[in-house]
């Protein structure tokens, strides 16, 4: 290898995953999460999802290298397989159709001694389908020689021109009916070397996981006042990130409405209530919470 290469290889490439060292955790703050055995994907850290065949396992970040988090799988008698992964738009990967990739992670496992990996893209633009009922087509699978110590896995793939519509990257292991199997520092990026893993700030890290998925808390969606009968009043609370599309209002907790009734909707930008007053007087709205969705 040439020095020049040597120096390139030395300089960080983009890395095509969000939340790759699995710091934002908006669903769980860190607590370990049952994954459901046969059910739909289930989303953990924020832009990883997982699911798990023969019976139910948990799934937690933990401590691992460089003050980042690894996410480890808790294996149970009677698991058949385990599927960690995660789905990239379009407008993140797009650009490498029809050129190489590279896929870099560290892996360990104290029980199985394969992890497969498997890469595919989406038929229709962002649009991966379910895990009953995919729609989409695979790119390429292999697998990686893993044991109990964590260790640096990478493998080229050849990114075919008609993947310009959302690529997914799923890892995978079969029984893992004990033990744990531990993930981290996942890195896909364009060309024939794998350049070194980085951390992303905070902020930004942050910002992109809630073009996905954003949770509001507190008294933040809270509004009232004096009006007419049957007047109608609509209000708009910002999103902090401008979403990839129109979320799902996945949760809104507890919500409290006197003297109206509220209609709810979500916009790529703003949730959206709009107050019809039951009666001439004071009124309030009130939720605790609203969790907005717009996942792969």
């Amino acid at each position: 290898m040439s020095a020049l290469v040597r120096a390139f290889a030395k300089v960080p490439a983009p890395n095509r995953f969000i939340n790759s060292g699995f710091l934002i955790d908006q669903r769980n703050s860190g607590a370990a999460q049952t994954i459901t055995a046969g059910a739909a994907l289930a989303y953990t850290v924020d832009r990883w999802y997982a699911a798990c065949t023969g019976a139910n396992v948990t799934g937690q970040a933990v401590a691992g290298v460089n003050s980042q988090e690894m996410y480890r799988f808790t294996g149970a008698a009677s698991v058949t397989g385990i599927q960690f992964g995660q789905r990239i738009e379009t407008a993140s990967c797009a650009d490498l159709a029809g050129q190489n990739a590279v896929l870099s992670v560290d892996l360990a496992n104290s029980l199985l001694t394969t992890v497969t990996w498997t890469a595919y893209y989406a038929n229709t633009a962002d649009t991966f389908g379910t895990l009953a009922s995919p729609t989409r087509t695979q790119i390429a699978t292999g697998t990686f020689t893993v044991n109990a110590t964590t260790t640096r896995y990478v493998v080229p793939i050849a990114i075919p021109s008609a993947a310009k519509t959302g690529i997914e990257i799923v890892l995978s292991v079969g029984a893992q009916t004990s033990g744990t199997w531990t993930i981290g520092r996942a890195k896909l990026e364009a060309g024939l070397i794998a350049t070194p893993w980085v951390t992303e700030s905070s902020g930004r890290e942050m910002a992109q996981c809630q073009r996905f998925y954003e949770v509001f808390t507190g008294s933040t969606i809270q509004v009232g006042g004096y009006a007419l009968a049957t007047n109608s009043l609509p209000y708009a609370f910002p999103f902090k990130v401008t979403k990839r599309a129109a979320p799902t209002i996945v949760n809104l907790g507890s919500q409290n409405a006197q003297n109206c009734t509220p209609s709810v909707a979500a916009t790529i930008d703003a949730f959206l209530v709009t107050i019809s007053v039951s009666s001439t007087g004071a009124w309030i709205y009130s939720t605790p919470i609203g969790v907005f969705a717009c996942e792969l």
